[in-house]
């Protein structure tokens, strides 16, 4: 994500804590219908969030670690580690997890789903994942813009997997890491919408955000902050309405499909098995 963003008001961030644990208020909310949504950038459409309602990274998260820190050296070490699944099975799965645009980032929870997601047959679910991208993946901007850590590949010179990204990811700050926070963020909410997927779509989530690593596009640190910006960010938007309304559409447009036997896109297998292959 490279998207920039003003600091969000600290007493808004506490109406944000509060929040959490609303989960059920969803059950309370009508559907509303899917609207037209701008974007807000070509192929990022705006969140359900206004941007004074996101959650403050900057006064949530504790400054990235120090030089010469024990926490950098943790850094150090897992970063070295993810270096050597460079043109594995599991790279190519970072590659692949690198794709924020849709319709391909679509796929990326489909197996741990067990369901294609399309704009034809999941149309809410669809515009959940598209909307709760911009949600999660600004909330951690305030942090990014502030810290402007430098990336692990600016650190060590080895390869990242999206080279023709490099360029911009140089300009972004790595602290915390905006895909670990939409992955995380997309992971809670699929969740909801298939419960009795929960530990597949965790699974996933947590392998989302790893396989920034694996790109050396993020420290540990950033991954872990990153979760935990995309939960704040759900806990944030279970008090929109039309997200509330989006969520219970998108679950039963999950149980036809699952009804029709439709089956997931992608090769399932050979997923599970670069992801059962090699972790940082």
């Amino acid at each position: 994500m490279f998207i920039h963003v003003d600091r969000v008001k600290k007493w808004q961030i506490v109406l944000a804590l509060i929040c959490v644990g609303m989960m059920m208020g969803c059950a309370g909310f009508q559907k509303q219908g899917p609207d037209s949504v701008p974007e807000i950038m070509p192929g990022i459409l705006a969140g359900y969030l206004n941007r004074d309602a996101l959650p403050n990274s900057l006064a949530l998260l504790p400054p990235p670690p120090a030089e010469g820190s024990a926490a950098q050296a943790l850094d150090d070490e897992i970063s070295k580690d993810s270096l050597a699944l460079r043109g594995t099975p599991r790279w190519t799965v970072a590659i692949q997890d690198a794709q924020l645009r849709f319709p391909e980032a679509a796929d990326t929870f489909s197996c741990a789903l067990g369901i294609p997601i399309s704009e034809e047959n999941t149309p809410h679910l669809y515009m959940l994942l598209r909307r709760t991208l911009a949600d999660a993946g600004l909330s951690t901007y305030t942090a990014k813009n502030h810290y402007r850590r430098n990336r692990p590949f600016m650190v060590n010179g080895a390869p990242v997997c999206t080279p023709q990204e490099e360029t911009k990811l140089r300009k972004d700050g790595s602290y915390p890491s905006g895909h670990t926070a939409i992955g995380w963020a997309w992971a809670l909410i699929l969740t909801e919408i298939a419960p009795d997927q929960a530990d597949a779509i965790l699974a996933r989530g947590r392998a989302f955000g790893d396989s920034r690593m694996i790109c050396n596009v993020h420290w540990h640190s950033d991954v872990v902050e990153g979760r935990f910006m995309g939960a704040a960010a759900v806990a944030r938007l279970h008090a929109d309405p039309q997200f509330c309304a989006d969520v219970k559409a998108a679950r039963a447009e999950y149980a036809k499909v699952r009804e029709k036997g439709l089956p997931p896109t992608g090769d399932c297998r050979a997923e599970d098995e670069a992801l059962e292959s090699g972790e940082p």
